[in-house]
């Protein structure tokens, strides 16, 4: 049922929380491949015009920042091990909720296993939430589990 498990990871400790879920999960599944997803950072860019950066910066900015993404993969893929699934990883660029959202989609993802803050209210308006939008606009079914320490609200 899940061949295709994709894990969006933060490179923060608690995104990490999912991680023994993704384990069982995919042994129990029978999964094939699990594809481990971070958004690398794009530069900021501003509306006002008071700061230019050159193109040649920007680009270096997020070439360094797409590096630091696809080395925190392959450090936390080197750790992993899950007999008879294949572990993969994956680096976009772009707004956060959107690409994985479409990238699920288009690589035919079975379960999305995403970690979340489980913010509520005010807290939840003013930082978002990457997690409630892949639940809300992903094909797939999503897995959010809430990291430890987190405290629940409505």
């Amino acid at each position: 049922m899940y061949q295709r498990i994709m894990v969006p990871l933060d490179g923060s400790r608690l995104a990490e929380c999912v991680l023994p879920h993704v384990e069982a999960i995919a042994k129990g599944a029978g999964a094939k491949e699990v594809i481990f997803v971070r958004v690398a950072d794009q530069f900021p860019t501003t509306t006002s015009g008071e700061l230019t950066f050159s193109e040649e910066y920007i680009r270096r900015w997020e070439a360094e920042n797409k590096n630091v993404a696809k080395k925190y993969l392959a450090q936390l893929i080197s750790k992993l091990s899950y007999p008879g699934v294949s572990l993969k990883a994956e680096v976009l660029t772009g707004k956060p909720a959107d690409a994985l959202a479409d990238y699920a989609t288009k690589s035919n993802i079975d379960l999305i296993i995403i970690a979340t803050h489980g913010r509520s209210g005010v807290s939840r308006w003013v930082y978002g939430s990457v997690a409630d939008r892949i639940l809300r606009s992903a094909g797939a079914p999503v897995l959010m589990v809430r990291a430890l320490g987190c405290v629940p609200g409505i």
